[in-house]
């Protein structure tokens, strides 16, 4: 059996949390398509092609139904993802050079997805939860 050093757990901290930040833009990403893209669609004029998304794909009928669901799963998958960022953001990198730059990179690039989400969320709870009031 293969000992695990400091470094290898480390790297797995960072790589969990990386995994975390993905899973949260695709439940991010699911606020926009419930409630932006129709606002927008229709907004633009566009409401045919709305009609056509939506006998395409009648799921988005569902979501929409159920927004409060969609949104409180992806605000709890955001704040899973954001405790599993700041319990990384001080782990020390391996001390080997090639392991460091790819842990470096690896902490980066989950800091700037883990961003992303939480403005894709906050686009989507715009458009659902504040927007109505104004149209």
């Amino acid at each position: 059996m293969a000992v695990q050093t400091q470094d290898d757990v480390n790297l797995s901290a960072v790589k969990t949390a990386q995994k975390a930040n993905i899973l949260s833009l695709f439940t991010s990403g699911s606020t926009l398509i419930c409630c932006a893209l129709p606002a927008t669609l229709v907004a633009i004029g566009s409401a045919a092609t709305l009609t056509t998304v939506v006998s395409n794909f009648p799921q988005l009928i569902w979501i929409s139904e159920h927004k409060p669901l969609v949104f409180g799963l992806a605000g709890a998958m955001l704040v899973i993802a954001g405790y599993l960022q700041w319990q990384t953001c001080n782990a020390p990198c391996p001390a080997d050079p090639a392991l460091a730059a790819i842990c470096t990179k690896t902490r980066k690039n989950a800091f700037l997805v883990y961003w992303i989400s939480v403005v894709i969320f906050a686009i989507g709870a715009v458009f659902a939860f504040i927007a109505p009031y104004f149209v």
